[in-house]
């Protein structure tokens, strides 16, 4: 009885947080499914081609062999495109055609129109996975680029980007909104900036609508994407950026209208980017975070400076990004992220983890201390723990998480940080900042973090409100070696010229762990797990210059 009264308390604190319209258009997309005509006949586009750049790597081979997440398959017969041997995300990378925006596919048009060919077969109206609004919107927009570099587009596949685009208007992702909303709307802009008639400039009008609205709620002040993970951050920023793209590229007057407020969107999400990437050049691994999923922050860069989009670069030894809440610490020897930011907005947990007041940080360009890392969605006790406060650097306190975070994509109770300080001086910088998440155990806990840096420093103190039992999990780099040097002491070697001691207030024990750098790859690492019972625990790192 106890169980299923705290799996109804569970979902109880799941369910408050949500929108009307997320438990309405969930209750109705249960009953209404879409509809399209079986012939919808579009005979015109606009005369731009798309010249943005082309990042992905070859997923799509000969003899309809594909490539994802690490991940071999075939798709041979109709049953393939939704075969449930299939992880979900596989089969949605299935039916994105990301190969039509790599880097080699001009090297592969007659196996591109053929597997073209084969989805519009194998694939009837609304029904599969490739029909689903989220693969719709990417599978859209990677057609219409790649059609527009045709001088001849058989009036068969324009008739299916229209049919494929209606589909989409019929199930517009509002039960769930954020990332998923805001692809449903660029996805749209790109078929009505493509197509001719009546049917294109509805298309566009309503995927505008939704932008103006979604930019609006989805990129706060600092420039952050409010799901506030890394990697969505990439994937939202390189599609504002190809909607700039679009609006050059097509001269569209509904588009051109836009294009100043896009563009200075676009350069304080580039600013928030900057201040969340290691030296190595790729991303920080806060909430669901993996490398090889999106653009390269690089890539992103670049594009945007292709763009006529500028950037300032900030210099200073301590960034805060107030907002979204996470800072930046930049010393010559050595970069910490520090996260003091809450689990996102309330209705849209699906990509937290429980990672309050963990970081992040790297020597010269090798990281030394990681989260864990994404290697998978879906519901899995793997999937579980990749997001539990264990699989980050940070307490766990009584074996509990900080927030809630359940399923595959669902967080019930939550914690909230506060950030109390964010200091820099000649002296060093002191950030320190709290988090209320467990509060709800009992007794009652807080757990504040203060990090006082300084060039050749960093000492990490943990104060409970209450003495508990806790620990303090420190996830190490595969590529860093780890001598014990006695019960409190351990060094770390690093290929830099740098090593750095380790001396906590406790004792401390060394174990085996995983670290996922990217979907579908698991990298055997080692994690410092630091027991404690009393209200403060000191960890100290010494960076010693060999």
């Amino acid at each position: 009885m106890k169980t299923i009264l705290e799996q109804y308390i569970k979902i109880f604190h799941t369910l408050k947080y949500l929108k009307f319209e997320q438990f309405y258009f969930r209750a109705l997309y249960k009953f209404k499914r879409p509809k399209v005509a079986a012939e919808l006949v579009i005979t015109n586009c606009n005369q731009w081609i798309w010249e943005g750049p082309s990042l992905f790597k070859q997923s799509i081979f000969p003899k309809n062999e594909v490539f994802f997440l690490n991940k071999s398959g075939a798709i041979n017969e109709k049953a393939d495109w939704n075969h449930p041997s299939y992880e979900k995300l596989w089969l949605y990378n299935l039916h994105y055609f990301d190969d039509l925006s790599s880097i080699t596919f001009q090297e592969r048009e007659k196996i591109h129109y053929a597997f073209i060919n084969k989805w519009i077969d194998d694939n009837p109206p609304c029904v599969g996975n490739g029909w689903e609004p989220y693969p719709l919107s990417l599978r859209l927009v990677n057609w219409v680029k790649w059609f527009s570099k045709k001088d001849i587009v058989d009036k068969k596949y324009l008739s299916s980007i229209a049919q494929q685009a209606t589909a989409l208007t019929q199930q517009l992702e509002y039960h769930i909104l954020g990332n998923h909303l805001f692809a449903n709307a660029k996805a749209l802009t790109f078929v009505g900036a493509y197509l001719k008639g009546k049917e294109g400039e509805e298309f566009l009008l309503l995927g505008l609508k939704l932008l103006d609205r979604e930019l609006k709620e989805q990129f706060l002040s600092d420039g952050a994407h409010f799901e506030l993970s890394p990697m969505y951050h990439e994937i939202l920023l390189w599609d504002l950026l190809e909607l700039i793209d679009l609006a050059k590229v097509s001269q569209n007057s509904y588009l051109l209208l836009r294009l100043e407020n896009w563009m200075s969107l676009a350069s304080k999400a580039l600013e928030w980017l900057a201040s969340m990437i290691h030296p190595d050049g790729e991303i920080s691994f806060f909430n669901d975070a993996a490398i090889g999923i999106a653009a390269a922050p690089k890539d992103i860069f670049s594009y945007a400076k292709k763009l006529g989009i500028q950037n300032s670069s900030n210099g200073e030894v301590l960034v805060t990004n107030q907002q979204s809440g996470y800072s930046r610490i930049q010393y010559d020897d050595y970069t910490l992220i520090f996260d003091h930011a809450n689990v996102g907005p309330d209705y849209l947990p699906g990509h937290a983890h429980a990672d309050n007041l963990s970081f992040e940080l790297s020597v010269g360009l090798q990281r030394v201390f990681v989260n864990s890392g994404t290697s998978l969605y879906g519901v899995s006790n793997e999937r579980l723990r990749q997001r539990e406060t264990a699989a980050h650097n940070t307490l766990v306190v009584c074996d509990s998480s900080s927030s809630e975070v359940w399923s595959g994509f669902r967080v019930a109770r939550r914690a909230y940080s506060t950030l109390i300080k964010a200091n820099s001086d000649h002296a060093g910088v002191v950030l320190s900042a709290r988090h209320n998440g467990y509060e709800r155990l009992n007794p009652k806990v807080t757990h504040t973090r203060t990090i006082q840096a300084s060039s050749k420093t960093c000492i990490i103190t943990d104060k409970l409100s209450n003495k508990s039992c806790a620990e303090f999990n420190l996830h190490i780099h595969p590529n860093v070696d780890v001598h014990i040097i006695n019960d409190k002491v351990l060094d770390l070697h690093i290929k830099t010229g740098i090593k750095l001691r380790l001396i906590s207030s406790e004792n401390l024990e060394l174990k085996t762990s995983t670290w996922h750098p990217e979907f579908g790859k698991t990298v055997d690492n080692k994690k410092v797990i630091i027991p404690f019972t009393g209200d403060e625990l000191v960890t100290k790192i010494e960076f010693i210059r060999q």
